[in-house]
């Protein structure tokens, strides 16, 4: 089987407030809906299954850009908004985190009865993956996380988390079925990690399930799958720092946002009359819907989208993300009546702000970037886990971004 990642992330206490939850549920759903009806459901998966991609999707719905809660309430808020839409997606979201990843075989039973899909079949498939993720891999992480996602097709995507209690991480694995043709296919010693130290004996009488895939995998050459691997390892620091963004992928974001010219074409894309920071969030969620794989290598660009709940890189704008939310909902609904071209826009959105990426490569200041969100920040509702709200200073002066 192909994994198609994990991510290492550090552990975070606290919980998401209620303010945040009910708009990460929106936003979520309505990203997921956008992805369904632009590619697919089998498209959804495939993002769903990379662990940057995953990361991104976290950032912009405004939880904090590297810890191990970014999986838990992505997930959960997924499963609230999608689940009772399933009928209409096609996607539904089961399991989840400790009693809720138990109940994940009667969840699947239950879509089974409803879709006409083999239920035993995607039971099976659903306690093998957490077997090997659990006791095949040996890395020192205990899963506790399991969410299964599955489509109305049969095709799913598995998303895990274990706990290494030693070294204060969680790692998140990543499966994907489309690649999937025997389960004995995978060399798992090609999953990518840091040294646990002392690892269990993977031929111990205990690791019956093991044993069976890696007496077959062992006949194959680790070379050809440890290409297909992709590991985002999340530092350790809090804040988000320059040198986790791609500041010219940023910069090209902020010149569409706060130049007068550009900022007028971008918003004549989205039929919207947009004012600069909501148009950057609707571009950052646009590269999201319509962006290749290789452009979700900086996860933590994508809390420039929302902010973050602790703070980092600054408290999360409710004023901005419910216009986003607002114009991504209009855009949705018009596109259901046949009226496609709202929606659209956001493909032409993604396409406008890559080229004026590569014409003009435009580079972002990050700390007066920094100071400008913060300081904007109680104008625009600007809120943390803690409710505390930043004073004003007025807006830096300094500009946000210099073309190259």
């Amino acid at each position: 089987m192909q994994r198609s990642g994990s991510a290492d992330l550090p552990l975070h206490g606290g919980r998401v407030p209620q303010w945040l939850a009910e708009r990460m549920t929106r936003l979520g759903t309505a990203i997921v809906e956008n992805i369904v009806l632009d590619y697919g459901a089998s498209a959804l998966l495939s993002r769903l299954s990379d662990p940057f991609w995953f990361q991104a999707l976290g950032c912009v719905m405004g939880m904090d850009w590297h810890s191990s809660g970014i999986t838990t309430s992505v997930l959960g808020a997924l499963k609230r908004g999608v689940n009772p839409r399933a009928h209409e997606l096609g996607i539904t979201i089961c399991g989840g985190r400790g009693r809720h990843s138990r109940s994940t075989p009667d969840e699947l039973r239950a879509v089974a009865e409803r879709t006409g899909l083999d239920g035993e079949s995607l039971v099976r498939t659903s306690r093998l993956t957490a077997r090997i993720d659990n006791n095949a891999i040996a890395d020192g992480f205990q899963i506790y996380l399991h969410t299964f996602i599955v489509s109305a097709a049969g095709e799913w995507a598995v998303v895990q988390q274990g706990l290494n209690d030693a070294s204060g991480f969680a790692r998140r694995y990543h499966w994907h079925s489309a690649t999937v043709h025997d389960f004995t296919s995978e060399p798992h010693t090609g999953i990518a990690g840091e040294n646990q130290g002392i690892i269990m004996n993977l031929v111990d009488g205990q690791a019956k399930p093991a044993q069976q895939a890696l007496l077959a995998i062992a006949r194959e050459n680790p070379e050809n799958t440890l290409g297909d691997l992709r590991k985002l390892v999340a530092p350790r620091h809090h804040d988000v720092r320059a040198e986790n963004v791609d500041l010219k992928r940023l910069g090209a974001v902020l010149a569409v946002a706060y130049e007068r010219e550009l900022r007028d074409f971008a918003s004549l894309l989205l039929l919207e009359n947009l004012g600069p920071r909501t148009l950057e969030s609707l571009a950052l969620i646009a590269e999201l819907v319509h962006g290749s794989p290789t452009r979700f290598s900086d996860p933590a660009r994508f809390s420039f989208a929302h902010g973050g709940k602790d703070g980092h890189p600054f408290p999360v704008p409710l004023k901005t993300y419910d216009e986003s939310l607002s114009v991504l909902r209009r855009s949705l609904d018009s596109a259901k009546l046949g009226d496609r071209d709202k929606l659209d826009g956001f493909a032409r959105l993604e396409r406008f702000v890559r080229a004026v990426e590569e014409r003009y490569s435009p580079e972002a200041n990050f700390e007066a970037l920094i100071a400008y969100e913060r300081a904007i920040s109680p104008e625009l509702d600007g809120r943390t886990v803690l409710d505390k709200k930043s004073r004003s200073r007025g807006p830096e002066q300094l500009p946000l971004f210099a073309a190259q």
